[in-house]
């Protein structure tokens, strides 16, 4: 059977104004999660450095379980199992920036324990050498040159999370997917839909990958 097919770009043109509408959902979900994910990511990758046994083994425990478990399984726990458990409903917006929150939590913390640990172990000597105590010098030496090494990482997670918040159309939230998705049950255009909702997110990951490539050529970030 001879079947023709071809790309309708006034289709996909036409799909762009009401795909537009679910950036905003996109990049506060993501950004949103990714701000709260690296506060516990600094958390639990310090906790991991932790001459303790106990918060070492806390840190490796929640590490493992929300690196080794799904995000939408993660999703799907937040948005239907815990109200069950908390007793009230929690809202799609709030599930999806917990979800990234708690899983990018867990690689940034391993992220934060490498940059942490590629500091040679003369830079702390050389601060408490100056009279600098171990915290100071943890802060105003070690830190530093850490998180100049960690960015090109930590953007990377960040490209990794946006493209997460695809996922969370399954509970609703109008991010770019589900925009598609609305759009396409009135107009049945998938392929074009699909198509510029691919687009779309590939514009957002360049614009972060180029940014990160500035502020290495600038020598702001990597070694």
């Amino acid at each position: 059977m001879d079947v023709q097919f071809q790309f309708d770009w006034q289709a996909a043109l036409d799909s762009v104004p009401y795909l537009l509408e679910g950036i905003p959902w996109t990049l506060a979900i993501s950004f949103g999660g990714l701000a709260i994910g690296f506060v516990l990511g600094i958390l639990f990758g310090l906790l991991s450095l932790s001459p303790s046994r106990l918060l070492r083994w806390i840190a490796t425990a929640y590490i493992e379980i929300f690196r080794g478990t799904p995000v939408l399984v993660q999703v799907l726990f937040i948005f239907y199992g815990l109200p069950q458990i908390i007793g009230g409903p929690i809202d799609a917006l709030t599930a999806g920036i917990a979800a990234i929150a708690l899983n990018s939590a867990a690689y940034i913390s391993e992220i934060v324990r490498g940059g942490v640990q590629s500091i040679a172990r003369g830079q702390r000597e050389a601060g408490l050498s100056l009279g600098l105590s171990t915290p100071q010098t943890f802060r105003y030496v070690i830190w530093p040159q850490a998180l100049r090494r960690m960015i090109p990482a930590l953007g990377n997670q960040g490209i990794v999370s946006i493209k997460d918040t695809s996922l969370f159309s399954v509970i609703g939230v109008g991010e770019l997917v589900r925009q598609g998705q609305i759009y396409i049950a009135t107009t049945f255009n998938a392929l074009e839909t699909y198509f510029m909702v691919a687009l779309l997110y590939l514009v957002i990951t360049l614009s972060l990958s180029f940014g990160l490539r500035m502020l290495e050529r600038r020598g702001l970030v990597g070694q």
